[in-house]
């Protein structure tokens, strides 16, 4: 744990788009964002349309009944960061194959599918600005369609020629669902040992990102070494992104961040913002501060006072670049390839989304 002279030495290192979301910022240069988006997305466009139109053509594979729900999720989609990685792993500067579209459908098949199902958990009504899908169509509907997500994922991975491709999406699934079990074991541990914390979001989050590099690097270029750097990239920039969407629960707007935010918090599940808390507080007044928060008894914006107050921003963003290092290291063998420079920006991209995010 940093003291608060070491927290501030951190502080007035860090860059100057990642302090803006930091303590005594008076406004955030949300133009700053917004240009990072597009041009992270600008170089996409024509990958984008090709895995909406192949997407799209899906809603078809459903009964009549559910293709609504289907079509509901596929229009109230995000950033659709994973499917970019997928793309950017795999940058030849040609047109996508059909191997990298379909591999980018199934990454983003198995993320809606989680999506629909963390909400039901958290019981989220808000998600990239529009009613979840069980708070429109019901749990019991939200149950099934993200069964019925997951599984059309692994139906399109088995149209490849091999098992490879189905065996690691199965794996990467049953990581992510495996994360969320876990976290939910962990609920109310005030002590959660930060080790727990890494392996819970490196399942639940880091494991898709991984995947979508490995499987745009190995149908791109087949070539072990650079497959291998792009999934551990995709390691760490996923664990970076879970630390970045940690902090927005405090620092965010539910309307520039799209998704009902405190939604762990209700539930007893300790982020990484809340367990350095914790942790600077004696053993009762954290048990204490635990069962406040489990009965709503403390609004988020007092807890996020009290984080701000002990400095906690700042070795939240520490641990963020920390991984966003990692990821960038993995990929320095490997910088003459066009490819990398355009996984970079991602994590650029990534960071940039700080600039939208400051503590009350």
């Amino acid at each position: 744990m940093m003291n608060k002279t070491q927290a501030g030495l951190a502080f007035r290192r860090l860059p100057p788009t990642v302090r803006a979301f930091m303590p005594d910022q008076a406004t955030s240069p949300k133009s700053s964002s917004v240009h990072a988006s597009e041009a992270f997305f600008s170089p996409l466009r024509g990958h984008i349309k090709a895995l909406d139109d192949f997407l799209f053509q899906q809603i078809n594979e459903f009964e009549p009944a559910v293709q609504q729900l289907v079509r509901y999720t596929f229009e109230h989609r995000g950033k659709r960061l994973r499917p970019g990685l997928v793309f950017y792993a795999g940058w030849t500067g040609r047109e996508p194959s059909l191997d990298t579209i379909r591999a980018a459908a199934i990454v983003e098949l198995v993320h809606l599918a989680t999506l629909v199902h963390d909400d039901i958990l958290d019981e989220a009504s808000l998600r990239h600005n529009s009613l979840t899908v069980t708070a429109k169509y019901g749990q019991h509907s939200a149950v099934l369609l993200g069964d019925a997500l997951f599984a059309q994922a692994l139906k399109l991975a088995s149209d490849y020629p091999t098992t490879e491709v189905c065996r690691l999406v199965a794996t990467a699934t049953r990581q992510v669902c495996s994360g969320e079990i876990c976290q939910t074991f962990d609920r109310g541990n005030t002590m959660l040992p930060m080790e727990q914390y890494f392996r819970i979001i490196q399942m639940k989050t880091a494991e898709l990102f991984e995947v979508s590099c490995q499987l745009g690097a190995h149908f791109a270029f087949g070539e072990k070494a650079y497959t291998e750097a792009c999934s551990l990239f995709g390691r760490h920039l996923g664990i970076a992104y879970q630390i970045f969407d940690d902090i927005a629960d405090f620092a965010g707007d539910e309307a520039d961040i799209g998704k009902t935010l405190g939604t762990d918090l209700a539930s007893g599940k300790f982020t990484l913002p809340t367990l350095l808390y914790l942790r600077t507080l004696k053993e009762a007044d954290a048990k204490a501060l635990a069962d406040s928060l489990r009965k709503n008894e403390i609004p988020l914006s007092k807890l996020a006072a009290s984080l701000k107050a002990a400095r906690i921003p700042a070795e939240c963003v520490e641990v963020f670049e920390n991984e966003l290092g990692k990821a960038e290291t993995a990929l320095a063998p490997h910088k003459d390839k066009p490819s990398v420079q355009l996984l970079l920006q991602i994590a650029e991209y990534i960071k940039s989304q700080l600039l939208q995010l400051r503590f009350a």
